[in-house]
């Protein structure tokens, strides 16, 4: 299994525009609460607790993310869980307030992320590789925690692999 950092730095290679980031701090999120929203149906009650789909998935990558960072893993964790409840809750609606709100934010999420891939003028990153998918809520919680001056030897590690964040207009391999 790859590490932390072999995963963010595998991940942040396709990732080295900040208006990509940007775009992905939008998108990302959307899609996560619309894949989210989607499997919310089947639920089934058990004591009091909806089980979904959407649960069982949020538990099992939750633990991924627990195995590669502990601490990385409890903030996933919560945020996954409220985007289970949010889910759970479109999930009890009408059909066409729960498709609408499920398609609806998976579809703009997408744009929004190939708009951010356009400015990098790269591909996204699962298209090489499908664990992408799972990394890059994870590499929106990261990127987050640097820009807030937090787990700075993550971003250094990471850096190292596959260089600093560019700014607009600035080349590749520019600092």
């Amino acid at each position: 299994m790859k590490t932390l950092i072999e995963q963010l730095a595998g991940y942040g290679a396709y990732h080295r525009d900040r208006r990509n980031i940007a775009t992905h701090f939008v998108g990302i999120p959307m899609i996560v609460v619309a894949v989210a929203v989607l499997l919310a149906r089947p639920s089934i009650a058990w004591q009091g607790w909806p089980l979904s789909p959407a649960l069982a998935v949020a538990a099992l990558t939750t633990l991924y993310y627990l195995r590669l960072d502990v601490r990385y893993g409890v903030v996933m964790g919560v945020l996954l869980g409220l985007a289970v409840v949010l889910a759970h809750r479109l999930g009890a609606m009408d059909t066409a307030t729960w498709l609408g709100w499920g398609v609806g934010l998976f579809v703009v999420g997408w744009v929004i992320q190939f708009i951010g891939h356009v400015f990098e003028g790269r591909k996204p990153a699962f298209v090489d590789d499908l664990m992408g998918l799972v990394i890059g809520p994870l590499f929106v919680v990261a990127e987050a925690g640097f820009a807030l001056g937090l787990r700075r030897e993550v971003e250094s590690a990471v850096e190292s692999i596959c260089g600093p964040v560019r700014r607009h207009g600035e080349p590749a391999g520019a600092r």
